[in-house]
C-alpha cells in the first residue's frame, strides 16, 4: 500500500551561534546543510527577549553572503582586516529554551548528543552536554545579587542525565498514536492542507502543493503531549514567534534499545519511559496527587518491537505495549522531619467524592481508553496501620467512581500484597504475577500495525483468540492500560511491570510471526535481554525519584540472588535514605525552577525562602476555580462516547486542530527518511554505526560454544550464558554494582558540535557512559549426574529438528510429488541447452519468455555472470591498488570537489 503520509523531519538540526556587540545570530540548518534558517536575537534589551525570525529559507551560498555582510558591517573601522565584527560563539544541535531569573534572558543550547535508539529510521538522541549563554551585552546588564544563586539552582538539573529528543519522531506520544495519525484517510489530510494558516507565506508551507499536483506526499507533525515535555515552559515565550522547526521538545526518563537476533533476523526491542512534568519531584516531597489530578512519580513505559530488516513505518512490522506507574491518586504525604526510615503516612484532605481520583482517571481514559486496570501492590495486613491506609482509601474512591460508569468501562481494581507473598516460602511471587499479567494483557490487548498472519489464522492459539483490544483491518490497537503502584512505585512496581512486559513481549513476537506460541520462558536469551533492559529502566527511574538504584530486583523475587546481594541491598537502602534526608530539598527546588512552577519576581519571596512548595503545585489554594465538576458525571462527555478507544486517537475536529499537515514532493528532504537515516552525502564508519554497537542477543547472551541451538528462545544453563565468558561471577556482580545507569546498549561515541571556543576540547577525553552492561541473570543449578541426559539435550532427535524422520519410508504422495519435480527439472535442462535453436523456430503465436535477470545464463544448473564494462574494471583495480598503498593521481574535478568541501566545512 503506498504511503499516505510521513512524519515531517525538522530542518533545524545543526546550529551555529554568531555574536556581535548588539546581536546574536542563530543559524540553523538541516543535516545535509542544504537549507538554512536564521534567528536574530537582540542583545541591547536588559530584561526583555526580542527575537526576529524572518521565516526565509536560505541556501548555503546565501547564508555565506549574509554572514559576510554582517562581518563587514560590524567591524570597528570600515575595511579593517585585522579584526572581525562577527564571532562564532558556539555550535549546537538544538535549542532547549530561554529562561530568565532576575536579570536578562539566557539561551540553553545542546552542544553534545548521543544516539540511543532507532525506530523506523527515526533517531532518538540523549543530551550529553549543554551550554547556557547570557544574552544581554555587558554594557546594558543590570546586576542582581541573587542572580548567581538562581543560576546555580537551575543548573542543578543535570540535562546530561536521561533527557532525550528526536528531530522526526514525537517522543511525547506512543507509537500507536504516531502511526494512527499517519494512517488518517486521504480526504481528511486534503481538507487539512486546504485550510488557511498563519504561516502560509513560509516557503515550507506551500511546497509541492501547486507545482506537483497530486503526486506529492502528505507530511504530518502533531502537537506534543505537554504532560511529558520537560522544556515546554522554556519554549513557551518563543512558541508563537518562530517557525516550528526551532522548537525541539525533550522528555525525561529512560530510553534503551537492544537487538534480538532470531537466526540472523534482527528485531529491535526498545524501552522508552516518559516521566511526567506535572507534580514532578523527589520521593518524600512529592506524594499522592495535586488538585488537577496529576500524581507524583508518574511514568509511562512503552516497549516497542520492530523488525529491523524493513525500516519503513508503512511497510515494516511494528508493535508496542504501554503501561503506567504512579503514586496513589489521593491527597496524602509523609513527614520527613522525624528522620525515620519509614515516615508515617497521613491523609492531608478528606475527599469523600473522590474528586482528585476522578480527575486522574479521566485523564487516563482520554489518553488510553478503557479498561483502566489498577494493580495495587501495597501491604494489606500490618501490625500497625501504615500502607493499608492508602489501600482502604483507594478502594473507596474506585468503588465510588465505578457506580457512575457504564458497566463495560468500569475501573478494574486488583489488590495484591506482594511483600507478604515474597516472605512466604511456599508461594512463588513471579508465578502469581504471571497469572495477573496474562489476564491484564488479554483485557487491554496491544498495538501491532499489521493484520494477523495466515499461520495464526490457520493454526490459532487458544490464548490468541481470547485477546482483547480493538481489531482493525490494518492490525490491532491497545485499548486501556495497566496502572501499577506500590508506595514508592520503585522496586515492587518495576518487577510487576517487567512480568507484564514479558507477557506482552510474547504476544508481540507471536503477532509478528517470530514464535509459534505466545509464551516466553525465563533463562532464555530473549528474556535475559529484556530483563536487563528493564533493570536499567528501573535503576534510572529509581535514581531520579528515590536517589538510589533498585534495592530489590527480579532475581531477588525469583529467590536466586547471590548471598552478596543482601549487603548491596543494604548499601542501596542507606544511599536512598541519605539522599532523601539531605539532598532531596535542593533537587526539588531545582525541578520547580526548571519546570517553571516557580517564577522569580522582584519584591516577592525567593525560592529558598518559601517554607513549602505546596501552594505552587496546588493552584486551587491560591484562587477559586471558575467551575466545579459534577460529583456523578465525573468524566469528560466526549471521552465516554468513544470508549473503549482513547479519545486522543479518534479522528474528530478537536484532534485535527492539533495536527500540522502539508504536502511535499516525494523526494523532499523534510519527509525523506531514507536520506535522514542512511545519509549518503557523508562518509560513514562501521565502528560508529549504532546498529552494530548496540547490545545484541547473539553477541552478549548466546553461548559461544559450537553445537548449541542459536535460538534466543532456548532455555540456557548458567555456564552457557554468553556473558559468562566476559569474566568471573564476582567480576560481573562488581560491574553491575559500579556501572552507570544508562541505556543497556553501548552506543557509539557522542556527537559533539564543532566550536571555536576552548570548551569543546574538553569532550575529547570523555568516558563512554554507555559501557557494555555485564549483567546476566543467574539461574538455579540443577544436578545433572546422568551423562545420558546431557547427551540427549545436546543431540536432539531428527523428528524434533526437521519435523520428519528421514529414515522412515516416504508416502506414495510424497514420492509422486518428488518424481514430478525431477521431470520438470530435466525438461528445463534440455530446453535451456537448445534455447537458441528453439527461439529461432518459434511461430508468432507462441509466447516467448524473456529473462528479466542480468545474467545471460541463469538456472538451477549453471550461471553465467554478466560482463563488466571497462570503466567498472578500472575503478575496481584502482580500489585494489589503493589498499596496497598505490594511490591514483587526483584529477582536476577531484581537487576542486575537495577544496569546495574544505571551504564549506571549515571556512
Amino acid at each position: 500500500m503506498p504511503a499516505a503520509a510521513a512524519p515531517i523531519i525538522s530542518s533545524v538540526q545543526k546550529l551555529v551561534l554568531y555574536e556581535t556587540r548588539a546581536r546574536y545570530f542563530l543559524v540553523g540548518s538541516n543535516h545535509a546543510e542544504t537549507k538554512y534558517r536564521v534567528l536574530k536575537i537582540d542583545r541591547t534589551e536588559p530584561k526583555d527577549l526580542v527575537i526576529i525570525d524572518d521565516r526565509h529559507v536560505y541556501t548555503q551560498q546565501e547564508v555565506r553572503e549574509l554572514l559576510g555582510r554582517l562581518d563587514l558591517g560590524n567591524r570597528t573601522k570600515m575595511g579593517q582586516k585585522g579584526s572581525s565584527g562577527l564571532f562564532r560563539a558556539v555550535s549546537a544541535f538544538g535549542v532547549v529554551g530561554f529562561v530568565r531569573f532576575l536579570e536578562g534572558y539566557y539561551i540553553v543550547l545542546i552542544t553534545k548528543r548521543r544516539k540511543m535508539a532507532d525506530i523506523g529510521g527515526h533517531a532518538i538522541y540523549k543530551i550529553e552536554d549543554t551550554n547556557m549563554i547570557y544574552i544581554p551585552n555587558d554594557s546594558v546588564r543590570i546586576t542582581h545579587p541573587d542572580e548567581a544563586r538562581y543560576l546555580r539552582i537551575f543548573q542543578n538539573v543535570d540535562l546530561s542525565s536521561n533527557f532525550y529528543f528526536s528531530y522526526s519522531y514525537d517522543l511525547s506520544h506512543s507509537l500507536q498514536y504516531n502511526l494512527t495519525v499517519l494512517r488518517m484517510p486521504l480526504e481528511m489530510l486534503k481538507s487539512e492542507t486546504t485550510q488557511p494558516r498563519q504561516e502560509s507565506f513560509d516557503i515550507f508551507e506551500d511546497e509541492g502543493l501547486i507545482t506537483q499536483g497530486g503526486s506529492g506526499v502528505f507530511g504530518i507533525c502533531s502537537e506534543p503531549y505537554m504532560k511529558y515535555v520537560w522544556n515546554g515552559e522554556l519554549l513557551d515565550i518563543i512558541k508563537n514567534t518562530v517557525h516550528r522547526d526551532w522548537l525541539l521538545y525533550i522528555i525525561h526518563g529512560f530510553c534503551g534499545q537492544s537487538k534480538l537476533l532470531i537466526y540472523g533476523r534482527p528485531v529491535y526491542v526498545t524501552l522508552i519511559a516518559r516521566r511526567s512534568s506535572k507534580f514532578a519531584g523527589t520521593r518524600f516531597l512529592k506524594r499522592g496527587a495535586n488538585c488537577e489530578g496529576d500524581v507524583a512519580n508518574e511514568v509511562e513505559t512503552e516497549q516497542i518491537l520492530c523488525d529491523a530488516s524493513v525500516m519503513s513505518f508503512t511497510a515494516g512490522s511494528y508493535s508496542s505495549y504501554v503501561q503506567v506507574r504512579g503514586s496513589v491518586p489521593l491527597y496524602w504525604s509523609q513527614d520527613i522531619s522525624t528522620m525515620m526510615p519509614k515516615p508515617p503516612i497521613t491523609l492531608d484532605q478528606a475527599d469523600p467524592f473522590a474528586h482528585v481520583a476522578a480527575l486522574h482517571f479521566d485523564q487516563m481514559l482520554q489518553r488510553f481508553g478503557s479498561p483502566i486496570i489498577i494493580l495495587n501492590l501495597v501491604k494489606e495486613r500490618e501490625k500497625r496501620k501504615h500502607e493499608r491506609i492508602l489501600s482502604e482509601e483507594l478502594v473507596a474512591a474506585v468503588t465510588y467512581l465505578n457506580q457512575f460508569l457504564p458497566p463495560e468501562h468500569t475501573i478494574i481494581y486488583i489488590p495484591w500484597d506482594m511483600a507478604k507473598y515474597t516472605k512466604s516460602k511456599l508461594c512463588n511471587v513471579l508465578d502469581r504475577l504471571n497469572v495477573i499479567a496474562e489476564s491484564v494483557v488479554k483485557k487491554t490487548g496491544f498495538f501491532v500495525n499489521r493484520p494477523d498472519s495466515y499461520c495464526s489464522i490457520l493454526r490459532p492459539d487458544e490464548k490468541w483468540n481470547e485477546l482483547g483490544g480493538c481489531v482493525i483491518p490494518t492490525g490491532r490497537l491497545q485499548t486501556g492500560v495497566l496502572r501499577t503502584n506500590c508506595v514508592d512505585c520503585l522496586d515492587r512496581t518495576n518487577t510487576a511491570q517487567f512480568m507484564v512486559g514479558k507477557c506482552a513481549l510474547a504476544y508481540q513476537l507471536y503477532s509478528l510471526g517470530l514464535i509459534d506460541k505466545p509464551n516466553l520462558q525465563f533463562d532464555t536469551d530473549a528474556v535475559r535481554l529484556f530483563e536487563e533492559l528493564y533493570e536499567d529502566h528501573g535503576d534510572t527511574l529509581s535514581l531520579q525519584y528515590g536517589g538510589s538504584q533498585l534495592v530489590h530486583r527480579v532475581k531477588t523475587y525469583r529467590k536466586i540472588a547471590p548471598w552478596t546481594q543482601h549487603s548491596k541491598d543494604i548499601m542501596q537502602t542507606l544511599s536512598r535514605y541519605y539522599s532523601n534526608a539531605f539532598s532531596d530539598a535542593d533537587r526539588q527546588d531545582s525541578i520547580n525552577l526548571f519546570l517553571g512552577v516557580f517564577h522569580p519576581t522582584e519584591g516577592k519571596p525567593h525560592l529558598w525562602e518559601l517554607p513549602t512548595d505546596f501552594y505552587l503545585h496546588h493552584k486551587n489554594t491560591m484562587r477559586l476555580l471558575p467551575t466545579r465538576r459534577s460529583y456523578t458525571y465525573w468524566w469528560t462527555p466526549e471521552v465516554i462516547k468513544h470508549l473503549p478507544l482513547p479519545y486522543d486517537e479518534v479522528i474528530c475536529a478537536a484532534n485535527l486542530k492539533k495536527l500540522i499537515v502539508k504536502k511535499f514532493h516525494k523526494y523532499e528532504e523534510e519527509i525523506d527518511i531514507h536520506n535522514e537515516f542512511f545519509r549518503p552525502y557523508e562518509l560513514s564508519s562501521f565502528d560508529d554505526t549504532f546498529c552494530l554497537a548496540m547490545t545484541s542477543s547473539a553477541r552478549d547472551f548466546m553461548p559461544k560454544t559450537v553445537g548449541i541451538d542459536p535460538s534466543p528462545f532456548t532455555v540456557r544453563k548458567p555456564d552457557e550464558t554468553g556473558k559468562s565468558v566476559l569474566g568471573s561471577k564476582s567480576n560481573r556482580e562488581e560491574a553491575v554494582l559500579q556501572r552507570k545507569t544508562a541505556a543497556s546498549a553501548p552506543p557509539p561515541p557522542s556527537e559533539e558540535a564543532v566550536s571555536s571556543s576552548s570548551e569543546d576540547d574538553s569532550g575529547t577525553d570523555r568516558e563512554e557512559e554507555g559501557s557494555v552492561s555485564q549483567r546476566s541473570t543467574p539461574v538455579k543449578m540443577t544436578d545433572m549426574g546422568d551423562s545420558a541426559k546431557v547427551t540427549e539435550n545436546v543431540v536432539q532427535p531428527m523428528k524434533e529438528v526437521y519435523g520428519i524422520n528421514l529414515s522412515d519410508g516416504l508416502s506414495e504422495e510424497d514420492l509422486s510429488i518428488y518424481s514430478r519435480f525431477v521431470q520438470l527439472g530435466q525438461r528445463q535442462h534440455k530446453q535451456d541447452k537448445s534455447s537458441q535453436q528453439l527461439c529461432s523456430r518459434c511461430p508468432d503465436g507462441v509466447i516467448k519468455l524473456t529473462p528479466i535477470s542480468a545474467f545471460s545464463q541463469d538456472n538451477i544448473y549453471e550461471v553465467q555472470p554478466p560482463r563488466v564494462d571497462r570503466k567498472s574494471t578500472e575503478i575496481f583495480q584502482a580500489h585494489i591498488q589503493a589498499s596496497q598503498g598505490i594511490m591514483q593521481p587526483l584529477g582536476r574535478e577531484d581537487t576542486s570537489m575537495y577544496r569546495e568541501y574544505i571551504r564549506n566545512r571549515y571556512l
